[in-house]
């Protein structure tokens, strides 16, 4: 924890390597999406995915409608923390809130995490996942249907199949898109009973706090970040 807090007071000045130090880093573990791994937490909610013993731990709440989160995917820091899952340094970690179906109306969050919990069975969670809010619906227009979740999959090799389908149509992991959504709302603790918004992100297991949200939508900053507490986590690994 202490990691996270010097590295995010270093990346909230001026970004330069200098100021934060070069980064030695891990060799390459991963090749493209395709080859990461993804695997079911203990808990029966969090998803992992990544190498599990990297340094870094970056535990994301996001719900599939949420457009900020959308935002930060695709435009903001998703790509760069993609490329350092990818290259074994961080691992990424996932609770899929539902919250905005009862907020704007319709079932569209909850059929996409449904989705997405089926995709995991079949090993095609990040590939999923990235073509999701790739082809995000309009958050109003509750588009995430049947229909366009099945074809989307269709986009991802190897997805589609009798099992996939099936769960889909018939939100087979209904206990999961719940359980799933009450560990978003216990995660805002007592002054945030509602769950503490999308995106949010935890590195290591500390908050981003709020005062630094934007690095959220900076890939530079964020890359920082993730190096900074990557250098930090093994400096104080190599003391004790």
């Amino acid at each position: 924890m202490r990691a996270v807090r010097w590295a995010v007071v270093c990346v909230a000045g001026i970004l330069t390597l200098a100021a934060c130090g070069q980064r030695d880093g891990l060799a390459g573990t991963y090749r493209s999406v395709e080859q990461l791994p993804g695997e079911l937490g203990r808990d029966g909610t969090t998803v992992t995915v990544g190498n599990p013993h990297a340094p870094v731990t970056v535990h994301l709440y996001e719900d599939p409608r949420c457009p900020v989160c959308e935002e930060f995917e695709t435009t903001g820091a998703g790509p760069e923390l993609r490329e350092a899952t990818l290259d074994g340094t961080t691992k990424t970690q996932y609770t899929l809130a539902s919250f905005l179906d009862d907020r704007v109306g319709g079932s569209g969050s909850k059929k996409a995490v449904n989705a997405l919990r089926a995709a995991l069975e079949e090993g095609k969670f990040a590939e999923y996942h990235e073509v999701l809010y790739a082809n995000q619906p309009e958050e109003a227009v509750d588009g995430y249907t049947d229909a366009f979740l099945l074809d989307l999959a269709s986009q991802v090799d190897g997805l589609r199949g009798p099992a996939f389908d099936a769960a889909v149509r018939t939100m087979k992991y209904r206990d999961f898109v719940t359980a799933s959504q009450k560990a978003y709302e216990k995660a805002g603790g007592p002054a945030e009973p509602e769950g503490p918004g999308t995106p949010t992100a935890v590195v290591n297991g500390t908050p981003i706090p709020a005062e630094y949200n934007g690095i959220l939508m900076d890939g530079a900053a964020f890359t920082e970040l993730l190096e900074s507490v990557e250098r930090a986590t093994l400096w104080e690994a190599d003391r004790t």
